[in-house]
């Protein structure tokens, strides 16, 4: 599979091959559909917490008597059924989202996802990204690619800190390694950008 090449002025004039096995598969929507599913789970934080009765604070004593008073008996006074209790069946900080996920569901998704990205030409490959400074500047080439519609995913070969800078004020612009891509990530944004280098990385890496 070929695509075309493009340099730092938004120009082309070569073609590189894609490996097929990683960009040219049929799309299984039910299986990139529960890799991402169980992603999304696993990153979940889980954060909300409602008291039940034994955490909230007061209570100590029974608000009256057992009988004698015409009232409904009670026990205390941070029971559930009183303003300022404790929350029956809250959510709970205890409970776990995590989901285990196979390996070669795991890879296969995100070839699927990659296969995708290519065929509706979202994939945009340059033969070299280099940024000397780490300034915003650096990344105004973005505006000269196919990409500038939507969020882009900058996918590099190696770490590069600058770049990293660089990108951090563009709130639709996001960098990370090639090496630890994944289904979500790529589907969470409209263009994957790719380094010719960063292709033997996956290449490398996955299979």
């Amino acid at each position: 599979m070929k695509i075309p090449v493009y340099n730092n002025k938004g120009e082309t004039d070569k073609k590189t091959d894609l490996p097929e096995d990683i960009f040219d598969l049929s799309v299984n929507t039910d299986l990139v559909y529960q890799v991402v599913t169980c992603q999304q789970s696993n990153r979940r934080q889980n954060s909300a917490h409602s008291k039940d009765r034994s955490e909230k604070r007061g209570g100590g004593r029974k608000p009256w008597r057992q009988k004698g008073t015409g009232r409904a008996r009670h026990g205390s006074i941070r029971s559930p059924i009183w303003r300022g209790g404790g929350v029956t069946f809250g959510p709970r900080n205890e409970r776990n989202y995590k989901k285990k996920i196979n390996k070669k569901e795991k890879r296969k998704a995100l070839f699927m996802s990659l296969s995708g990205k290519a065929r509706n030409d979202l994939l945009v490959v340059i033969d070299d990204l280099e940024v000397e400074e780490p300034k915003t500047k650096e990344l105004s080439f973005l505006k000269e690619l196919p990409c500038q519609e939507g969020s882009v995913l900058i996918a590099m070969d190696k770490v590069d800190n600058n770049l990293l800078l660089a990108s951090r004020n563009l709130p639709d612009v996001d960098v990370m390694e090639a090496r630890n891509l994944n289904a979500l990530d790529v589907l969470s944004y409209k263009y994957i950008v790719l380094p010719e280098s960063s292709i033997k990385v996956i290449k490398d890496t996955f299979i």
